[in-house]
């Protein structure tokens, strides 16, 4: 009996210990998740609303390599970037405080890699400016409205000014008014839900909107609602001013509404990352049209229509030093059609000119069989693979695919003496790695100038073969609206001049005697190797590998050749457009896509052979 006894005692003892250790396992959790959500507050500065951060990505795009560079105002952005990205990752489990600014501080990631350039005396002039701006109302809401605007092009790029240009009006306002009722009904149901004596009211209530919702479900517009909703509208206006009149909790009626408007703010977030994320691949896609337009070039080349090309590949004019030799790189058929045919229609002589289209292997055959079927008066036309150059020396770039000239979006921060910040932004055009194989490709040739596939010629370009460089080695339009001396972040150890400005391509008037002389490839490949290595600087070692390399060896063309930023700047105006002798759809928005500016597609479209059957039976739409 005894032993029975003690080994009750035993077991008893037993379980208590292992309860007692069940319930300091549950307190350590506790603890730590307790310690680790508040060291997350105290020690990443979450709460800091105007910390920056810099966000490092970048993105390919189908026709050039566009990047978004947005340099951050400090050097903590990294550390603090990680922390805020995992409070975002956290924020279901972290209620909003503060509901006085809803908008996005965390800066999130846009399409690709941002850099902004601040001001020194940045936040000193924001304070001073502060106090002005309480007094009045009608300004802080204009500067709201500005702020929010630039956020989101800071964020989504010319998605933004896409969308604002595109934007429909609501039109359909009673299916408008039953979300505003629905809305407000779901804000008071869970209060009227609570009171026992209310229960057939508070059926009636969950009927209405379990009604609405029914509707709101399968309709979208005014003329898909059924016939009787003017009687439910009134139904659910008498429910609803039943319910205003019984007195509820109203912190349960504000809590309710709060859930709501953040449940709305979320939607309305997800919705515009999707529309964005969309326009972004609609940006990055081939378009079906000119898809189809490869695919018939191609079928064709190896038909009988190819009859007489080997004729046409032999010409001895293509390599002659004497002519004018034009360059492009480019894998858009339809593109680099437009660059050459609005060259050779605005020139006063063509028996010289040469056009050179550095292609890749998947676009070569579609693009030697239009220029060998499309005659472009007396101008020759060349098209090279450039996966299959033979070169003589060795090859400073492996030429085993095709690199376009690359974008760069720029967002500048600028201080107004009365709005505080003011942000612009740029897209910067540069050489891609291949455009330094150019002195190895084409030995013989002395001069060139180089085009881009998205600009178009309205002018005689012949008086830039006659032009005096001054011993510099690339002629070129400078971007004043970015110096040099705001991207040192970016060009390494070396320190530009002051006043130096960032130069485009699009064309690009070179001397390639001189290129060799000063041994510029080799210079740009060192420069890109070293910014490599560099902690931060690997997505834009190209930017500034260009800047550095053709430093002191840019020649300044006229502003008024080129104009640009007909691929995202809605602002240009059409007169100056006309008389320019160089278009250049620089930007997201080509004009061979369909989101293109229609105001200046047709500068583009004027150019396409309307008569081409291949074109008609693509679809390609030539009436933009």
């Amino acid at each position: 009996m005894k032993s029975m006894m003690g080994t009750k005692k035993r077991w008893k003892g037993l379980v208590i210990w292992v309860l007692a250790l069940v319930v300091l396992s549950m307190l350590v959790h506790f603890l730590f998740i307790l310690g680790l959500h508040t060291r997350l507050f105290s020690s990443s500065g979450y709460g800091d609303e105007h910390q920056n951060t810099t966000p490092v990505k970048s993105k390919l795009t189908m026709h050039d390599q566009q990047r978004d560079v947005h340099p951050s105002h400090g050097s903590k952005g990294t550390k603090s970037e990680h922390i805020k990205e995992l409070m975002e990752e956290l924020k279901t489990t972290i209620p909003k405080v503060n509901r006085g600014n809803s908008s996005d501080r965390s800066n999130t990631k846009s399409d690709g890699l941002r850099m902004s350039i601040p001001d020194h005396q940045q936040e000193q002039k924001i304070k001073a400016n502060s106090g002005r701006l309480k007094d009045t109302g009608k300004t802080t809401s204009s500067l709201k409205g500005t702020s929010e605007s630039q956020n989101c092009e800071l964020r989504f790029g010319s998605y933004c000014l896409w969308r604002k240009k595109h934007r429909e009006k609501m039109n359909d306002s009673i299916v408008k008014k039953m979300k505003d009722l629905l809305f407000v009904a779901r804000a008071y149901y869970p209060s009227i839900a609570k009171m026992p004596s209310l229960a057939k009211f508070t059926q009636e209530m969950k009927l209405n909107i379990q009604d609405f919702e029914r509707v709101l479900i399968s309709t979208t517009t005014d003329k898909d609602l059924p016939s009787q909703i003017e009687n439910k509208l009134s139904k659910m206006e008498a429910v609803i001013q039943k319910a205003k009149s019984h007195r509820v909790d109203c912190n349960n009626v504000d809590k309710k509404f709060r859930q709501l408007v953040d449940l709305t703010e979320d939607e309305i977030s997800f919705h515009m990352k999707q529309s964005a994320f969309l326009y972004q691949l609609s940006v990055q896609t081939m378009p079906k049209s000119l898809h189809c337009l490869s695919m018939r070039l191609t079928a064709e080349h190896f038909g009988p229509s190819s009859l007489g090309m080997s004729e046409w590949l032999n010409s001895n004019r293509r390599l002659s030093p004497t002519l004018q030799h034009y360059v492009m790189f480019s894998n858009n058929v339809l593109a680099s059609s437009v660059v050459i045919n609005s060259t050779v229609m605005n020139a006063k002589e063509t028996k010289s000119q040469v056009f050179h289209i550095l292609t890749d292997r998947e676009n070569f055959f579609a693009m030697e069989f239009w220029f060998f079927r499309n005659k472009y008066k007396e101008a020759v036309v060349q098209v090279l693979n450039v996966e299959e150059l033979k070169l003589n020396g060795p090859g400073l770039v492996d030429p085993s695919h095709l690199s376009l000239p690359e974008e760069y979006r720029i967002s500048i921060n600028k201080i107004d003496k009365l709005s505080g910040i003011l942000s612009s932004t740029e897209y910067v055009s540069v050489f891609s790695h291949m455009h330094y194989l150019l002195p190895e490709i084409f030995p013989t040739l002395k001069k060139i100038i180089i085009l881009d596939e998205d600009v178009v010629v309205q002018s005689d370009l012949s008086f830039l073969w006659s032009l005096n460089m001054d011993g510099k080695v690339n002629g070129a339009v400078e971007e004043c609206n970015v110096k040099l001396s705001q991207l040192l972040k970016y060009l390494g150890d070396e320190i530009p001049k002051e006043d130096s400005c960032a130069w485009m391509s699009g064309i690009n008037v070179v001397d390639l005697e001189r290129w060799r002389d000063q041994g510029l490839s080799k210079t740009f490949q060192r420069l890109v190797r070293k910014m490599h290595g560099q902690e931060g600087l690997s997505e834009t070692a190209s930017l500034g590998a260009n800047f550095l390399a053709f430093q002191g060896q840019i020649f300044t063309l006229d502003n008024n050749l080129v104009v640009s930023g007909l691929g995202y700047n809605y602002g240009l105006n059409l007169g100056t457009i006309e008389k320019a002798a160089v278009l250049h759809f620089n930007g997201k928005m080509k004009p061979w896509l369909d989101l293109g500016i229609h105001d200046y597609s047709r500068f583009w479209t004027r150019y396409l052979d309307q008569d081409n059957h291949l074109l008609r039976d693509c679809n390609v739409n030539m009436a933009k």
